[in-house]
C-alpha cells in the first residue's frame, strides 16, 4: 500500500473563486468555483459555489445561493435613502465625507443590514434588472431584463417588469416540486460532472426520472 495521497481528480479545475482585478469587495464570502467580474463590487455578500456576477453589478446585504447567474449592470440590494428625514441626501448617514468629527449614521446602516436580499440557487437575474431591500428570491426563479424587484419571487417563477410581476412559472408545478426535493445544486462535483451530458440532453422530467434514482442509492 502507497503513502502517497491519492491522485487529484483531473475531470476537476481548480475550485478557487475568480475575481477580477478590478472588482471591488469587502467583508464578502465567495463560494468554490464562483466567479466576479469586471468592475463589480461587492459589500458584505455570500456568494454560493458556482454562482456569478457578470460586469459592473453591484450588490450589499445579501446572501446569494449557488448556481447563480447574475447579469451586467444588475443591482442587489438597491440603495434605501431615509425619505423620513429632511433630506433623502447622504448627508446625514455619511456625514464623515464631508465634515471631521461625525461619523457614519449606524443606526441607519444596521437598517440596512436588517433588510438584506436572498436569493436562492439556481437564480437568473436578467441585464439590468434592480432587486429592491428585503426581497427574498426562490430557488430556479428568474428575474427578466431591466425589471424592478420589489416583492418576493416564488421558486421556479419568472417575473418581468416594473415594478417585477409572475409572467409565468418556468416549469409545472409537479416538476418544480420534484426539483426541489432533488436538490441538485447540493451534489458532489463528481456527481454533477456525471450528470452534465443528461442536463444538455434530456428533457426535464427524463433527468429527474433518471438521477432521482441514482440520488435515492446509498453510497458506496
Amino acid at each position: 500500500m502507497s503513502d502517497s495521497p491519492a491522485s487529484p481528480d483531473l475531470r476537476i479545475t481548480d475550485p478557487s473563486p475568480r475575481i477580477h482585478p478590478t472588482a471591488e469587495l469587502k467583508g464578502c464570502r465567495l463560494g468554490p468555483y464562483s466567479a466576479v467580474g469586471e468592475r463589480v463590487v461587492l459589500r458584505e455578500v455570500k456568494l454560493g459555489d458556482f454562482s456569478y456576477f457578470e460586469r459592473h453589478a453591484e450588490a450589499i446585504y445579501a446572501t446569494i445561493g449557488k448556481f447563480c447567474s447574475i447579469a451586467a449592470n444588475t443591482r442587489i440590494n438597491a440603495l434605501e435613502h431615509p425619505l423620513e428625514r429632511v433630506t433623502t441626501h447622504k448627508l446625514t448617514y455619511r456625514p464623515n465625507e464631508y465634515f471631521r468629527y461625525l461619523g457614519v449614521d449606524q443606526d441607519f446602516r444596521e437598517r440596512r443590514r436588517a433588510r438584506a436580499v436572498t436569493v436562492g440557487n439556481d437564480v437568473w437575474i436578467g441585464h439590468g434588472a434592480v432587486v429592491m431591500p428585503g426581497v427574498t428570491i426562490g430557488d430556479g426563479a428568474a428575474v427578466g431584463a431591466n425589471a424592478v424587484v420589489t416583492r418576493d419571487v416564488a421558486a421556479y417563477t419568472i417575473v418581468t417588469g416594473v415594478p417585477a410581476r409572475p409572467l409565468r412559472p418556468r416549469f409545472p408545478e409537479r416538476i418544480a416540486a420534484r426539483l426541489s426535493a432533488l436538490k441538485w445544486w447540493d451534489w458532489p462535483v463528481e456527481r454533477l460532472h456525471e450528470a452534465v451530458p443528461d442536463m444538455q440532453a434530456l428533457p426535464v422530467e427524463a433527468f429527474l426520472d433518471k438521477w432521482e434514482r441514482v440520488d435515492a442509492l446509498p453510497e458506496s
